[in-house]
């Protein structure tokens, strides 16, 4: 049972803690850093299909471990419990950024260029501003899910319950 709780505790240090990288250091190192926007946001966009898997895979092993913790320590896989639904909910989010408003990102600058060479009242410009917008609200909302799921987390291996 070590194993599973060991399991359970790194797929969520690797998820988070690639969201507080990426966040904090990797994107806006990225747009000081670079000598275009347009070069940053190929690096930014890269690692975040890159943090998505990570999350994608994190999020699977972190409920295929919890469930099967639940199961061994209490003969019941709670497969309705906070954490797996909030984890659930951290995948759905994840998915929904990768799969639909990264790819419509990647369409538009495509179309347009170099975002910065394009005006603010740009039709394209606005919708790329949009999904960037819904871009950064998901990520911001899986991180906040994932700190309550920390927070259960530890509770539920603190007691043993």
């Amino acid at each position: 049972m070590s194993f599973l709780r060991y399991l359970m505790l790194l797929s969520l240090i690797v998820w988070l803690g690639g969201l507080i990288f990426f966040a904090f250091v990797l994107a806006p190192t990225a747009f000081s850093v670079l000598p275009t926007r347009h070069l940053a946001g190929t690096l930014v966009g890269r690692s975040l299909d890159a943090l998505h898997w990570m999350g994608i895979v994190s999020g699977i092993i972190f409920l295929a471990s919890s469930i099967l913790y639940s199961q061994l320590t209490k003969g019941s896989p709670h497969v309705f419990a906070a954490r797996h639904a909030l984890i659930c909910l951290m995948l759905v989010l994840t998915l929904i950024s990768q799969f639909g408003i990264i790819p419509r990102m990647d369409t538009l600058r495509a179309s347009i260029g170099e975002i910065d060479s394009v005006p603010s009242d740009n039709p394209a410009r606005m919708q790329f501003d949009n999904l960037h917008v819904w871009s950064t609200r998901v990520e911001g909302g899986v991180f906040l899910f994932g700190l309550v799921v920390v927070y259960l987390t530890g509770t539920l291996l603190a007691t043993g319950s």
